[in-house]
């Protein structure tokens, strides 16, 4: 589950990270009694629980005379499908450099990974693609209570001195949190010292009884609507919509799309024996995304009848383009079907994936 911002600023604080001077606000006007805080300038902060809301107009930089105004008119906007009812008020940073840093899980080494990277401040997935030197990175053992002075010297290089005391506090968050990501994003020098611009802590599923905090209290009415129908569902920031029969598959079909270039707008796993109702109100709740302007729909059919998965993508009678994989049980039928209504079928992932991305260039 993911924190706020404004949680996640607050556990850094409670382990000696230093963050800026804010407060969140409910309403506009428990801004004004609090301007007396700020400096001439103001940064308002939508707490949403999505990426992206700098581009989606969630993050305004704004003069104190100003703020409460601004402050009104980002209360009544959504932001990725999120109606903001919270803003982090902070004061704005006179910031000399920004860093990357953070501890995520690693799968294949069942550890920690610690990145870092001197470019902060912005998608770290873009920069490891484009520059991937300038990302460094190291794993430890979570038996270890911090991170060991020579690592911290591969990974921070000359900087080691003056961020290795960040790195090992975020590393004491990593584990005491139950945390599959903690970020710092960007990690900033100022003539103040060192500041957590903007953090994001995302607590293990499995650990929200122990961290006490409430399932699902961050989900959006897509997801809760996804919930209903038992869909396994998750919002993420692009435009290509994904529908897939497994976790794995699904994973899959989103980290292709990445490495083609392309963003995935969400996770859907429509799960195994789908049928045309299911399928259908898939579907439509895919297209329903406003940023969605291709779905790729990526079915390997065991238990799932592929002449039921085309009648469901027919009965949702979206006006996005669906690009389809079928394969498996009934594949010729499901084929025949989508063909005679003018969708065009692919081989591979591969293929389908690659249509969607050029679709959408």
């Amino acid at each position: 589950m993911r924190l706020a911002e404004y949680e996640a600023k607050e556990i850094l604080k409670g382990y000696g990270i230093p963050i800026p001077v804010g407060a969140v606000i409910r309403s506009p006007g428990e801004l004004e009694v609090r301007l007396g805080d700020f400096g001439d300038e103001i940064v308002l902060k939508a707490q949403v629980p999505v990426g992206g809301r700098g581009k989606a107009g969630g993050i305004l930089v704004v003069r104190r005379d100003e703020a409460i105004s601004r402050a009104a008119d980002l209360f009544e906007r959504e932001i990725r499908g999120f109606p903001v009812k919270e803003i982090l008020a902070e004061e704005r940073l006179a910031i000399g450099k920004e860093y990357y840093l953070s501890i995520a899980v690693d799968r294949s080494s069942r550890q920690p990974l610690v990145l870092f990277a001197g470019a902060g401040g912005v998608e770290i997935e873009v920069v490891a693609r484009e520059q991937p030197d300038a990302v460094r990175r190291i794993t430890v053992s979570p038996l270890l209570a911090e991170i060991p002075p020579f690592a911290l010297r591969d990974l921070l290089g000359d900087l080691a001195k003056d961020l290795a005391p960040v790195a090992n506090r975020l590393f004491r968050v990593f584990l005491e949190k139950d945390a599959i990501l903690a970020e710092i994003n960007p990690l900033v020098t100022t003539p103040k010292g060192i500041f957590a611009a903007d953090a994001k802590i995302i607590v293990d599923e499995s650990a929200l009884a122990r961290q006490k905090l409430p399932r699902g209290r961050a989900q959006s009415d897509r997801e809760r609507e996804a919930e209903a129908h038992g869909f396994s569902y998750v919002d993420l920031d692009g435009d290509i919509g994904v529908i897939g029969n497994g976790a794995g598959l699904t994973m899959a079909t989103i980290d292709l799309i990445a490495l083609y270039g392309g963003k995935a707008a969400n996770f859907l796993d429509v799960g195994g024996g789908a049928d045309r109702e299911r399928v259908k109100h898939a579907v439509q709740l895919v297209a329903g995304l406003s940023s969605v302007k291709v779905i790729v729909l990526n079915i390997l059919g065991g238990i799932t009848r592929c002449d039921e998965v085309a009648r469901g993508i027919l009965d949702a009678g979206i006006s996005q383009k669906v690009m389809v994989r079928l394969a498996g049980v009934n594949e010729n039928e499901g084929r025949a079907l989508l063909a005679g209504k003018g969708y065009t079928m692919y081989e591979t992932m591969d293929e389908t994936v690659l249509a969607a991305v050029e679709a959408i260039r």
